[in-house]
Protein backbone atom coordinates (compact mmCIF):
# COMPACT_ATOMS: atom_id res chain seq x y z
CA UNK A 1 0.00 0.00 0.00
CA UNK A 2 1.40 3.74 -0.84
CA UNK A 3 2.36 6.06 1.84
CA UNK A 4 -0.52 8.34 1.09
CA UNK A 5 1.41 11.09 3.59
CA UNK A 6 4.41 10.83 1.51
CA UNK A 7 2.48 11.44 -1.59
CA UNK A 8 0.70 14.05 -0.21
CA UNK A 9 3.67 16.28 0.97
CA UNK A 10 5.27 15.44 -2.69
CA UNK A 11 1.90 16.65 -4.10
CA UNK A 12 1.94 19.76 -1.86
CA UNK A 13 5.46 21.30 -2.94
CA UNK A 14 4.77 20.37 -6.46
CA UNK A 15 1.36 22.54 -6.46
CA UNK A 16 2.91 24.98 -4.41
CA UNK A 17 5.66 25.64 -6.86
CA UNK A 18 3.02 25.66 -9.49
CA UNK A 19 1.07 28.44 -8.13
CA UNK A 20 4.09 30.43 -8.01
CA UNK A 21 4.43 29.84 -11.66
CA UNK A 22 1.05 30.58 -12.14
CA UNK A 23 0.87 33.92 -10.27
CA UNK A 24 3.49 34.69 -12.17
CA UNK A 25 1.65 34.48 -15.55
CA UNK A 26 -1.58 36.14 -14.37
CA UNK A 27 0.50 38.99 -12.68
CA UNK A 28 2.03 39.43 -16.33
CA UNK A 29 -1.19 38.81 -18.71
CA UNK A 30 -0.74 41.92 -20.60
CA UNK A 31 2.87 40.88 -20.85
CA UNK A 32 2.14 37.66 -22.22
CA UNK A 33 -0.29 38.76 -24.53
CA UNK A 34 1.78 41.00 -26.09
CA UNK A 35 4.57 38.22 -26.63
CA UNK A 36 2.49 35.92 -28.15
CA UNK A 37 -0.25 38.54 -29.75
CA UNK A 38 -2.80 35.69 -28.43
CA UNK A 39 -5.67 36.67 -25.72
CA UNK A 40 -5.75 33.57 -24.59
CA UNK A 41 -2.30 32.92 -24.56
CA UNK A 42 -1.84 33.42 -20.65
CA UNK A 43 -3.82 30.21 -19.99
CA UNK A 44 -1.86 28.21 -22.46
CA UNK A 45 1.17 29.74 -20.98
CA UNK A 46 0.03 28.72 -17.27
CA UNK A 47 -1.45 25.13 -18.56
CA UNK A 48 2.15 24.18 -19.83
CA UNK A 49 4.13 26.04 -16.94
CA UNK A 50 2.11 24.20 -14.33
CA UNK A 51 2.55 20.99 -16.08
CA UNK A 52 6.14 20.90 -16.42
CA UNK A 53 6.83 21.87 -13.06
CA UNK A 54 4.17 19.48 -11.34
CA UNK A 55 5.49 16.71 -13.64
CA UNK A 56 9.37 17.22 -12.88
CA UNK A 57 8.56 17.73 -8.88
CA UNK A 58 6.85 14.08 -8.59
CA UNK A 59 9.47 12.64 -10.89
CA UNK A 60 12.01 14.27 -8.78
CA UNK A 61 10.78 13.31 -5.30
CA UNK A 62 8.87 9.77 -5.93
CA UNK A 63 10.87 8.56 -9.04
CA UNK A 64 10.62 8.38 -12.90
CA UNK A 65 8.98 5.15 -12.43
CA UNK A 66 5.43 7.69 -11.47
CA UNK A 67 2.72 8.08 -13.62
CA UNK A 68 0.70 11.62 -14.32
CA UNK A 69 -2.25 11.56 -16.33
CA UNK A 70 -3.01 15.33 -17.37
CA UNK A 71 -4.53 17.63 -19.80
CA UNK A 72 -1.69 19.01 -22.04
CA UNK A 73 1.31 17.45 -24.12
CA UNK A 74 4.54 19.27 -25.52
CA UNK A 75 3.04 19.13 -29.03
CA UNK A 76 1.79 22.78 -29.30
CA UNK A 77 5.33 23.79 -27.96
CA UNK A 78 7.46 21.76 -30.35
CA UNK A 79 5.59 23.58 -33.59
CA UNK A 80 7.61 26.51 -34.75
CA UNK A 81 4.59 28.78 -35.16
CA UNK A 82 4.24 28.32 -31.41
CA UNK A 83 7.78 29.18 -30.50
CA UNK A 84 6.51 32.79 -29.16
CA UNK A 85 4.47 30.65 -26.35
CA UNK A 86 7.45 28.27 -26.10
CA UNK A 87 9.41 31.59 -25.05
CA UNK A 88 6.99 32.77 -22.71
CA UNK A 89 6.32 29.04 -21.06
CA UNK A 90 9.91 28.94 -20.36
CA UNK A 91 10.15 32.17 -18.74
CA UNK A 92 7.12 31.37 -16.68
CA UNK A 93 8.79 28.19 -15.31
CA UNK A 94 12.10 29.53 -14.46
CA UNK A 95 10.13 31.57 -11.56
CA UNK A 96 11.17 28.03 -9.94
CA UNK A 97 12.85 26.33 -12.13
CA UNK A 98 16.18 29.03 -12.94
CA UNK A 99 18.41 26.76 -15.17
CA UNK A 100 15.55 24.91 -17.55
CA UNK A 101 15.87 24.83 -21.05
CA UNK A 102 13.25 23.93 -23.97
CA UNK A 103 13.97 20.70 -24.37
CA UNK A 104 13.96 19.69 -20.01
CA UNK A 105 10.52 22.05 -20.19
CA UNK A 106 8.98 19.93 -23.36
CA UNK A 107 9.94 16.49 -21.73
CA UNK A 108 8.87 17.82 -18.38
CA UNK A 109 5.34 18.56 -20.06
CA UNK A 110 5.27 14.79 -21.69
CA UNK A 111 5.57 13.20 -18.29
CA UNK A 112 1.56 13.98 -17.96
CA UNK A 113 0.87 11.36 -20.98
CA UNK A 114 0.75 8.36 -18.22
CA UNK A 115 -2.12 5.94 -18.86
CA UNK A 116 -4.70 5.00 -16.42
CA UNK A 117 -4.21 0.80 -16.88
CA UNK A 118 -2.33 1.14 -13.45
CA UNK A 119 -3.28 0.55 -10.34
CA UNK A 120 -1.94 4.01 -9.01
CA UNK A 121 -1.01 6.89 -11.04
CA UNK A 122 -1.75 10.80 -10.15
CA UNK A 123 -4.20 13.19 -12.90
CA UNK A 124 -3.60 16.72 -12.80
CA UNK A 125 -5.50 19.66 -14.11
CA UNK A 126 -2.53 22.19 -14.40
CA UNK A 127 -5.10 25.41 -15.14
CA UNK A 128 -8.68 24.68 -14.26
CA UNK A 129 -11.07 27.51 -14.32
CA UNK A 130 -9.62 29.27 -17.75
CA UNK A 131 -11.95 32.31 -17.81
CA UNK A 132 -11.75 32.76 -14.15
CA UNK A 133 -7.75 32.58 -15.02
CA UNK A 134 -8.16 35.15 -17.44
CA UNK A 135 -10.16 37.76 -15.53
CA UNK A 136 -7.52 37.51 -13.01
CA UNK A 137 -10.21 35.76 -10.57
CA UNK A 138 -10.34 32.40 -9.76
CA UNK A 139 -8.62 29.15 -10.75
CA UNK A 140 -7.26 26.14 -9.23
CA UNK A 141 -4.09 23.76 -8.97
CA UNK A 142 -6.00 20.39 -9.37
CA UNK A 143 -3.40 17.34 -8.22
CA UNK A 144 -5.13 13.63 -7.13
CA UNK A 145 -3.81 10.52 -6.79
CA UNK A 146 -5.91 7.62 -7.95
CA UNK A 147 -4.82 4.01 -5.64
CA UNK A 148 -7.67 0.94 -7.59
CA UNK A 149 -9.67 3.17 -9.17
CA UNK A 150 -10.60 5.80 -5.85
CA UNK A 151 -9.06 9.49 -5.20
CA UNK A 152 -6.93 8.60 -2.48
CA UNK A 153 -4.42 11.94 -2.16
CA UNK A 154 -5.90 15.19 -3.23
CA UNK A 155 -4.08 18.40 -2.92
CA UNK A 156 -5.90 21.47 -4.45
CA UNK A 157 -4.01 24.87 -5.21
CA UNK A 158 -6.51 28.33 -5.10
CA UNK A 159 -3.69 31.01 -5.41
CA UNK A 160 -6.58 33.81 -5.77
CA UNK A 161 -8.94 32.25 -3.25
CA UNK A 162 -9.19 34.34 0.57
CA UNK A 163 -9.56 32.18 3.59
CA UNK A 164 -11.53 34.93 5.20
CA UNK A 165 -15.39 34.98 3.88
CA UNK A 166 -15.55 37.96 4.17
CA UNK A 167 -13.30 38.89 1.89
CA UNK A 168 -14.52 39.01 -2.02
CA UNK A 169 -14.28 36.24 -4.35
CA UNK A 170 -13.95 38.54 -7.61
CA UNK A 171 -10.42 40.04 -6.12
CA UNK A 172 -7.41 37.79 -6.17
CA UNK A 173 -6.24 37.22 -2.41
CA UNK A 174 -2.34 37.90 -1.84
CA UNK A 175 -2.10 34.93 -0.17
CA UNK A 176 -4.33 32.23 -1.15
CA UNK A 177 -5.92 29.04 -0.22
CA UNK A 178 -4.63 25.16 -0.70
CA UNK A 179 -6.33 22.00 0.45
CA UNK A 180 -4.42 18.80 1.53
CA UNK A 181 -7.09 15.88 1.69
CA UNK A 182 -6.23 11.84 2.52
CA UNK A 183 -8.57 9.42 1.98
CA UNK A 184 -10.23 8.61 5.89
CA UNK A 185 -7.75 11.27 7.34
CA UNK A 186 -9.90 14.51 7.08
CA UNK A 187 -9.07 17.97 4.78
CA UNK A 188 -6.76 20.44 5.83
CA UNK A 189 -6.20 23.95 4.83
CA UNK A 190 -3.16 26.03 4.69
CA UNK A 191 -2.03 29.32 3.10
CA UNK A 192 -1.63 28.84 -0.52
CA UNK A 193 2.07 30.63 -0.47
CA UNK A 194 2.95 29.12 2.50
CA UNK A 195 1.89 24.97 2.88
CA UNK A 196 3.89 24.70 5.71
CA UNK A 197 2.12 27.27 7.59
CA UNK A 198 -0.02 25.92 10.82
CA UNK A 199 -2.86 23.92 9.04
CA UNK A 200 -6.15 24.33 9.75
CA UNK A 201 -8.75 21.31 9.78
CA UNK A 202 -12.12 21.72 7.50
CA UNK A 203 -15.07 20.28 8.90
CA UNK A 204 -18.34 20.47 6.98
CA UNK A 205 -21.06 21.64 9.82
CA UNK A 206 -25.15 20.64 8.56
CA UNK A 207 -26.87 23.26 6.76
CA UNK A 208 -28.66 25.52 9.51
CA UNK A 209 -31.98 25.32 8.30
CA UNK A 210 -32.41 29.08 9.78
CA UNK A 211 -30.13 30.18 7.24
CA UNK A 212 -31.25 30.80 2.88
CA UNK A 213 -29.18 27.83 0.69
CA UNK A 214 -26.08 29.46 -0.98
CA UNK A 215 -25.68 27.36 -4.18
CA UNK A 216 -21.95 27.50 -5.93
CA UNK A 217 -22.39 28.19 -8.81
CA UNK A 218 -19.92 28.93 -11.83
CA UNK A 219 -19.26 32.69 -13.25
CA UNK A 220 -19.10 30.87 -16.64
CA UNK A 221 -22.48 29.93 -16.98
CA UNK A 222 -22.37 27.36 -20.01
CA UNK A 223 -20.45 24.71 -17.34
CA UNK A 224 -23.63 23.48 -16.16
CA UNK A 225 -27.31 24.01 -17.19
CA UNK A 226 -28.28 26.65 -14.98
CA UNK A 227 -32.11 26.21 -15.82
CA UNK A 228 -32.10 22.83 -14.11
CA UNK A 229 -30.38 24.14 -11.10
CA UNK A 230 -33.43 26.47 -11.01
CA UNK A 231 -35.86 24.01 -11.74
CA UNK A 232 -33.87 21.94 -8.50
CA UNK A 233 -33.93 25.31 -6.63
CA UNK A 234 -37.88 26.15 -7.28
CA UNK A 235 -38.68 22.54 -5.91
CA UNK A 236 -36.69 23.28 -2.43
CA UNK A 237 -38.32 26.60 -2.16
CA UNK A 238 -42.03 25.11 -2.61
CA UNK A 239 -40.83 22.59 0.75
CA UNK A 240 -39.94 25.84 2.76
CA UNK A 241 -36.15 25.77 1.72
CA UNK A 242 -35.10 29.66 1.63
CA UNK A 243 -32.89 30.27 -1.15
CA UNK A 244 -29.85 32.63 -1.23
CA UNK A 245 -27.89 34.62 -3.97
CA UNK A 246 -25.39 31.99 -5.44
CA UNK A 247 -21.74 32.37 -4.30
CA UNK A 248 -20.27 32.63 -7.87
CA UNK A 249 -16.29 31.33 -8.82
CA UNK A 250 -15.06 29.41 -11.88
CA UNK A 251 -12.96 25.88 -10.96
CA UNK A 252 -13.07 23.19 -9.24
CA UNK A 253 -12.28 25.61 -5.78
CA UNK A 254 -16.02 25.69 -5.75
CA UNK A 255 -15.77 22.00 -3.90
CA UNK A 256 -13.27 24.14 -1.15
CA UNK A 257 -16.08 26.75 -0.75
CA UNK A 258 -18.83 24.07 -0.22
CA UNK A 259 -16.02 22.00 2.33
CA UNK A 260 -15.55 24.61 4.35
CA UNK A 261 -19.10 26.04 4.84
CA UNK A 262 -18.70 29.15 2.83
CA UNK A 263 -21.74 28.15 -0.14
CA UNK A 264 -23.82 24.82 1.09
CA UNK A 265 -23.83 22.75 -2.43
CA UNK A 266 -22.40 22.48 -5.97
CA UNK A 267 -24.95 21.35 -8.56
CA UNK A 268 -22.80 21.01 -11.84
CA UNK A 269 -26.04 19.51 -14.31
CA UNK A 270 -25.05 18.08 -17.71
CA UNK A 271 -25.45 20.61 -20.47
CA UNK A 272 -26.19 18.21 -23.11
CA UNK A 273 -26.80 14.62 -23.53
CA UNK A 274 -23.29 12.25 -23.75
CA UNK A 275 -21.00 15.17 -22.03
CA UNK A 276 -18.31 12.84 -19.99
CA UNK A 277 -16.38 14.63 -17.29
CA UNK A 278 -13.25 14.47 -17.05
CA UNK A 279 -11.35 12.64 -14.37
CA UNK A 280 -9.14 15.79 -13.19
CA UNK A 281 -11.57 18.02 -13.10
CA UNK A 282 -13.51 16.63 -10.13
CA UNK A 283 -10.72 14.07 -8.66
CA UNK A 284 -8.99 16.36 -6.10
CA UNK A 285 -12.01 18.53 -5.73
CA UNK A 286 -14.46 15.62 -4.81
CA UNK A 287 -11.69 14.42 -2.10
CA UNK A 288 -11.53 17.43 -0.44
CA UNK A 289 -15.52 17.76 0.05
CA UNK A 290 -15.91 13.74 0.88
CA UNK A 291 -13.57 14.40 3.48
CA UNK A 292 -14.77 17.50 4.91
CA UNK A 293 -18.26 15.73 5.47
CA UNK A 294 -19.93 16.44 2.44
CA UNK A 295 -21.48 13.82 -0.17
CA UNK A 296 -20.08 14.50 -4.22
CA UNK A 297 -22.08 11.91 -6.01
CA UNK A 298 -23.46 11.78 -9.38
CA UNK A 299 -27.19 13.62 -10.35
CA UNK A 300 -28.16 10.06 -10.05
CA UNK A 301 -27.01 9.22 -6.46
CA UNK A 302 -24.35 7.28 -7.53
CA UNK A 303 -20.66 7.57 -6.35
CA UNK A 304 -18.32 9.31 -9.50
CA UNK A 305 -16.32 6.36 -10.92
CA UNK A 306 -13.13 6.66 -11.70
CA UNK A 307 -12.52 3.25 -13.07
CA UNK A 308 -13.04 4.35 -16.61
CA UNK A 309 -10.03 5.91 -17.99
CA UNK A 310 -10.14 9.75 -18.47
CA UNK A 311 -13.83 10.02 -18.33
CA UNK A 312 -16.48 9.63 -15.72
CA UNK A 313 -17.89 7.40 -18.39
CA UNK A 314 -21.00 6.08 -15.81
CA UNK A 315 -21.93 9.64 -14.52
CA UNK A 316 -23.91 11.84 -15.08
CA UNK A 317 -23.28 15.52 -13.52
CA UNK A 318 -21.61 15.69 -9.93
CA UNK A 319 -23.62 17.06 -6.54
CA UNK A 320 -21.82 18.11 -3.86
CA UNK A 321 -23.46 19.27 -0.59
CA UNK A 322 -23.63 18.53 3.25
CA UNK A 323 -25.70 14.72 3.15
CA UNK A 324 -29.52 16.21 4.17
CA UNK A 325 -29.18 19.05 1.98
CA UNK A 326 -27.73 16.54 -0.50
CA UNK A 327 -30.58 13.73 -0.05
CA UNK A 328 -32.86 16.86 -0.16
CA UNK A 329 -31.31 17.73 -3.96
CA UNK A 330 -31.02 14.40 -5.18
CA UNK A 331 -35.04 13.88 -4.66
CA UNK A 332 -35.75 17.15 -6.45
CA UNK A 333 -33.98 15.83 -9.51
CA UNK A 334 -36.05 12.43 -9.13
CA UNK A 335 -39.13 14.50 -8.89
CA UNK A 336 -38.42 15.93 -11.60
CA UNK A 337 -37.18 13.67 -13.85
CA UNK A 338 -33.82 14.88 -14.49
CA UNK A 339 -31.82 11.70 -14.15
CA UNK A 340 -33.82 10.27 -17.10
CA UNK A 341 -33.02 12.77 -19.45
Amino acid sequence: MPDYAKLAQAAVRAVADAAIVCREVQQNLDRVRAITKDDRSPVTVADFASQAIVGRLLHEQLGRETLLVAEENSEFLRDEEHESHLEATLAAVRAVWDDCDEEQLLDAIDIGAGDTHHAGFWTLDPIDGTKGFLRNQQYAIALAYIDHNQPVVGVMGCPNLPRDFSEPLDTPDKRGSMYVAIKNDGVAEYPCDDPGAHATEIKRLPHDQREPVSVCASVEKAHSNVTDTDRILEVLRREGVEVGEPTRLDSQAKYAVVARGQADAYLRMPTKRGYVERIWDHAAGSLVASEAGCYVTDITGHALDFSHGRGLEKNRGVICAPPKLHGRIIAAIEELGLAQA
